[in-house]
């Protein structure tokens, strides 16, 4: 999917989606105070990266910290705006924001969308718009869950592909077109773009699926969430130079 059709269905499905996010966030609500904890640490203001319509930017704001929000879809920003009183589109590669002007960006699963070099491109920015001593915070989907059939099924909990197979997810709708796209990164690879943007890795976070949590939903349930972390939230911290060290010897 290139990045002008994800920013097409992302308009098209925008109150749609927002009525959906509603739903995921009120059934993952460990995840959004987590982010919004985090946030909340930081200085302001705080940008809310990739904000959609604008869920986890207001729980950052209800935490006293002042938000804008970013999104490649106009749709989804405008949706934002309502509510964080600041959001603009743009382009997660190319952000409208001056260097070293925010305290704080949080990105909930942000990033998962994007082909790898995009990803990459997208946490150099983040490091740009940092100030020195800022700190990143960003949620994905954890890769443990990319050898595993997307279902709740008992008999689904097994492993069906290679955890290293970076070749993407792909929904498409009757007409053959692409809906939604989905691009795997190993921890190793995510690591690695942390550091080549010029971060350093503060925390990696793995949330525990919470007891009082009995929701399902795609390839979750309390079986499958009490086995193994469904999400991934790395806190970051901009560098005092933001300069990227030398190239590691990892595979990317």
């Amino acid at each position: 999917m290139t990045w002008e059709r994800l920013r097409d269905s992302y308009d098209t499905v925008a109150g749609r989606y927002e009525a959906t996010f509603l739903d995921e966030l009120a059934a993952k609500p460990a995840d959004r105070d987590r982010l919004a904890g985090f946030a909340a640490l930081v200085d302001d203001p705080v940008l809310d990266l990739g904000c959609g319509p604008g869920q986890i930017g207001l729980a950052v704001a209800r935490a006293g910290r002042r938000v804008c929000g970013v999104d490649l879809s106009p749709a989804m920003a405008g949706l934002a705006a309502a509510r964080l009183g600041g959001a603009s589109a743009g382009d997660l590669r190319a952000l409208p924001i001056r260097s070293g002007s925010v305290g704080g960006v949080v990105a909930y699963y942000s990033f998962i969308h994007l082909r790898r070099e995009e990803q990459a491109a997208g946490w150099a920015e983040v490091a740009r718009v940092l100030r020195p001593g800022g700190r990143f915070v960003a949620s994905v989907n954890h890769p443990m869950r990319w050898p595993m059939p997307d279902s709740p099924d008992p008999e689904d909990l097994r492993v069906v592909s290679s955890y290293f197979d970076r070749r993407p997810y792909v929904e498409t709708d009757d007409a053959g077109r692409t809906v939604y796209v989905e691009h795997h990164r190993t921890i190793g690879d995510r690591v690695r773009d942390v550091v080549a943007a010029g971060l350093r890795l503060v925390d990696l976070v793995e949330p525990e699926w919470p007891a009082w949590n009995t929701s399902e939903w795609g390839g979750w349930s309390p079986l499958r969430g009490n086995l193994i972390p469904g999400t991934a939230v790395f806190v970051c911290e901009r560098s005092e130079t933001g300069a990227p060290p030398a190239a590691g010897w990892g595979r990317d």
